[in-house]
């Protein structure tokens, strides 16, 4: 049974009765491009086959019922007192994107709905912004209003900022309002310029979940910042997006050698974005093999200059790039654990996840799990 299928499930055997809408966002995968984001540099986000879904009908008076399969429980809040804290800390994200739509005018009706989703909790494949830009699916649909796909992406940016209070970047809710079936999105975290780039045939994408749950990430990520920002200023750029392998080598005896490294971290990543994309895109032979090497090559960098992997992390890609079939594999993340990314030719993927799973679980003791996806569609609603 589909996830879609479930939550269809749950709101008749809850409500009694079915369903008039059916909202759909997808989690996402990073395939390369890390710590570019808040640089103002490039990333290549492709949204995945998981998705959140949440089946709604509208009610007559403001009272919302939010029943959740994934964690098990329901809640009842006023569609007018959507920032009461003593609500489950799992209704957050939901409320703050009907939140955002009220505070922009946007008049909502009460509604009962069921929310459930197959995206990993806390794997780095972006189940929360997920949730966000479903949840302001369904109160565009219910509102009877309208929004561009990037407007609603951005629109999830400014719930994370405003009401959840992460700082968070642009890609994940873009990724999963924008994604193209087939397509990986080249995201310019500047411009917010946005393009399509085909994925090859004959290739599948495989999310590595290490199961090492992510510690130091938020004190490293702060602090990765302030180094960025730190060399940039020496550099005399705006950001490290502007920064140049020239520019660092003629400022080497200027910067220490944490700054230098950091520095060379983001400037050959943003390379290495372009250079995917043009791969992964190409019409000639070979894109592939490209691509995978650009992926190896940043899993390097990560471990070696921006010091963000861990044990787990690299025995995963070191494992995943040994195997027959795959191009190329990295950590993908904030890191210091979650996931890695392999592209892998759809032949050898059985034998790819046959091999990898088992010989991670005997070097870490740690049991991973593997998911095989495709490149896919981005959010949207539809009646049923």
């Amino acid at each position: 049974m589909t996830v879609r299928d479930t939550v269809l499930d749950r709101f008749r055997e809850h409500f009694d009765e079915a369903p008039a809408l059916v909202a759909r966002a997808p989690g996402r995968v990073n395939l390369i491009g890390e710590h570019t984001d808040y640089n103002d540099g490039f990333v290549l986000p492709a949204a995945i086959e998981r998705a959140v879904h949440v089946a709604a009908r509208p009610r007559d008076d403001s009272t919302v019922t939010l029943v959740s399969v994934d964690f098990h429980s329901d809640t009842q809040f006023s569609i007018d007192d959507l920032d009461d804290p003593d609500l489950p800390a799992w209704s957050k994200y939901p409320r703050g994107a009907l939140w955002w739509l009220q505070n922009r005018g946007h008049i909502l009706p009460g509604f009962d709905a069921v929310i459930g989703g197959d995206i990993p909790i806390g794997a780095g494949l972006s189940s929360s912004a997920a949730v966000e830009v479903v949840m302001l699916e369904l109160g565009l649909a219910l509102a009877g209003a309208e929004m561009s796909q990037q407007d609603k992406a951005l629109a999830g940016v400014e719930v994370e900022h405003q009401f959840i209070g992460m700082p968070c970047g642009v890609m994940d809710q873009m990724a999963s309002a924008m994604g193209v079936a087939q397509h990986a999105l080249l995201i310019d975290c500047r411009s917010l310029d946005v393009r399509q780039v085909k994925m090859p045939a004959g290739a599948s994408i495989v999310i590595m979940d290490t199961a090492k749950r992510r510690g130091l990430v938020d004190s490293a990520y702060a602090r990765r910042r302030e180094e960025c920002e730190a060399a940039a200023e020496i550099l005399g750029v705006e950001a490290l997006r502007d920064a140049t392998r020239e520019g660092l080598e003629a400022a080497r005896d200027r910067l220490s050698s944490v700054l230098y490294r950091r520095a060379r971290h983001i400037i050959t990543e943003n390379l290495r974005v372009q250079a995917t994309a043009l791969a992964l895109g190409s019409t000639h032979g070979g894109g592939l093999k490209t691509a995978g090497q650009a992926l190896r090559d940043s899993h390097a960098s990560l471990r070696d200059d921006y010091e963000v992997s861990c044990y787990e992390l690299d025995v995963m890609v070191d494992i995943a790039n040994a195997q027959a079939g795959c191009y190329g594999a990295r950590m993908t993340g904030a890191g210091f654990g979650g996931c890695a990314v392999a592209l892998v030719d759809e032949g050898a993927v059985e034998a790819f996840v046959a091999a990898v799973g088992p010989a991670y679980a005997e070097k870490t003791g740690l049991e991973p799990h593997l998911y095989v996806t495709q490149a896919a569609a981005g959010s949207g609603v539809e009646r049923v």
